[in-house]
Formats: structure tokens, C-alpha cells, sequence
């Protein structure tokens, strides 16, 4: 099965499904003919001509006999409507807050993975957190791991707690940078500059000078060598964080992990246990 699966995406049209698609096919991880994919109008979100072998259903079912590795790729509240029985197949869930437990009960298979990639997907920039249940083999955690990297990076993590964190920090892509990036360029186009340039500015310092972080810089070694110049940076940062940066990135964070921690649309209904592996 590892070695040459045949791989199904339930919620293939959607941005994140589409684009794992895309990546396995591209990185020829995959063989076209090897790839279903589901949704409601069982329509092929990918380029037809390039892929006429990948197959689109718009049964769940259908797309997990076909398949020795399932992706469910829908949104949490979404899960309840997704009815399938994958019993002896890998299952990995992208769903924010669907413990293991419950996509365990509710598709039948004890060899489960959460994993929570992110837009970034799209570029093959996805950073991917994954957390196995018992019964995933080692050979298929190794599996699952060169899946998510043809999307980008992947760490495996070992309690769900750490995987919801995870989901607010990263799972959440580029909303950060972009909020920064926002604010920056409001506060440039009020100073003056022309839109072309108050865009191309912003994006200079928020995505081009930010690939020094890590690039041989430690987050504290940067930091500290630009404000010991005491010059502009220096005020800048000192500013901003007088003004309680840290505390609303803190806050920030604080209020989407909870979030993803009750997610689950299953944590407090009386059918929660209800599903194939209780039928």
C-alpha cells in the first residue's frame, strides 16, 4: 500500500485539498491515475487537460474503496456530514479540533494522522504538524511525512494539545504577516506614499528581509544587533513594543489556540461516540 498508494481527498475542490493535489501530482509523488478526489458536483478542480486520469466522485464512499489512503480535507463542522466506513486504511484528517478519538469513531479506521498544513500549501511553503494515533505503523508515518513534504516541511508532534497550539500559530498561514502588512501599508499611504510603491515597500520588509530570520539569525541575535544601533530601527521596535506588541501577538495567540480547542463539533454532542466503530 505505502509503496505506490492510491490516494483520495475528500473536499478535493477546496483551497487546501487542491492544492495537496496538485503538489503530489507535480512532485510526482503520485501517478494521476492513482489520485480521487470527492466533493458536491463531483467536478474536477484541477487542470483537466494536464490530469485527464484523476478521478472525481461526488461519493465519499465510492472515493474510499477506491483508496488505500484517505485525506479528509473539509471543515470541522462539515465532518458529521462525511459519512464513511474506512476501516484498514490510512486516514489523515486536516480538520482544526477533531481529535483522534472521534475521527477514530467516526470512519473506522484505527490508523489515523491529524495534521493541520496551512495555506502556505499553495507554494509549497506549508509548514505541517502531525500527530499519529497507536495504530499508525512507523512504515506509515514515514509515508505520511513525504507526503506532507511535498508541500512544504513537516514535524511530527506527540499530544493533541500541542497540535491545537500549533493549529493557532501556523495553522493560520499567512493571516499574521498579512495583518502586519496591512497596518504597515495604512500607515504608509497616510504618510504619503504613492499605492505602487507604499505596496512594493511593505512587501520588501515583511516577505523579502524577513527570509534573514533563520537564514544563520537567531530571532534574539537579529533583534538585538538592530537596536543596539540605536538608531531608527531601535526606535521603531522600542515603540511598538511600548505600545504593547507583544502583548496583543500574545493575546492574539491566546484567543485563536482556544478557539481551536473547541472546535471539535463533536466534544459536546450525545452522539459523539456515534459512528462505524460503534455501529
Amino acid at each position: 500500500m505505502i509503496n505506490e498508494p492510491t490516494i483520495g481527498i475528500i473536499g478535493g475542490s477546496g483551497w487546501l485539498g487542491r492544492s495537496i493535489a496538485l503538489a503530489m501530482l507535480d512532485k510526482a509523488f503520485i501517478k494521476p491515475g492513482a489520485l480521487v478526489l470527492s466533493n458536491r458536483s463531483a467536478s474536477n478542480p484541477l487542470p483537466s487537460e494536464k490530469w485527464p486520469q484523476v478521478t472525481v466522485t461526488r461519493n465519499n464512499q465510492e472515493l474510499v474503496e477506491r483508496c488505500d489512503v484517505v485525506i479528509v480535507s473539509v471543515r470541522p463542522e462539515q465532518f458529521a456530514d462525511v459519512e464513511i466506513f474506512a476501516e484498514n486504511r490510512l486516514v489523515i484528517s486536516l480538520m482544526a479540533g477533531v481529535t483522534l478519538d472521534d475521527v477514530v469513531q467516526r470512519t473506522g479506521s484505527r490508523q489515523v494522522i491529524r495534521a493541520m498544513p496551512n495555506a502556505a500549501a499553495e507554494i509549497g511553503k506549508s509548514y505541517t504538524p502531525w500527530l499519529a494515533a497507536k495504530g499508525v505503523t512507523d512504515e506509515q508515518k514515514a509515508f505520511a511525512r513525504r507526503l506532507f513534504e511535498t508541500f512544504g516541511s513537516a514535524d511530527e508532534v506527540l499530544t493533541e494539545n500541542h497540535l491545537n497550539y500549533l493549529t493557532a500559530l501556523v495553522g493560520t498561514g499567512p493571516a499574521y504577516p498579512a495583518l502586519l502588512a496591512r497596518s504597515m501599508l495604512e500607515h504608509a499611504l497616510s504618510s504619503g506614499l504613492p499605492p505602487a510603491i507604499a505596496q512594493r515597500a511593505v512587501s520588501a520588509v515583511v516577505v523579502d528581509a524577513s527570509q534573514l530570520i533563520g537564514n544563520g539569525h537567531s530571532v534574539d541575535e537579529l533583534l538585538q544587533a538592530l537596536i543596539s544601533y540605536r538608531g531608527v530601527t531601535a526606535a521603531g521596535l522600542e515603540a511598538m513594543l511600548a505600545g504593547g506588541f507583544d502583548k496583543s501577538i500574545k493575546a492574539g495567540l491566546d484567543s485563536a489556540t482556544s478557539v481551536a480547542c473547541s472546535m471539535n463539533p463533536f466534544a459536546h454532542s450525545a452522539d459523539t461516540k456515534e459512528g462505524p466503530m460503534t455501529r
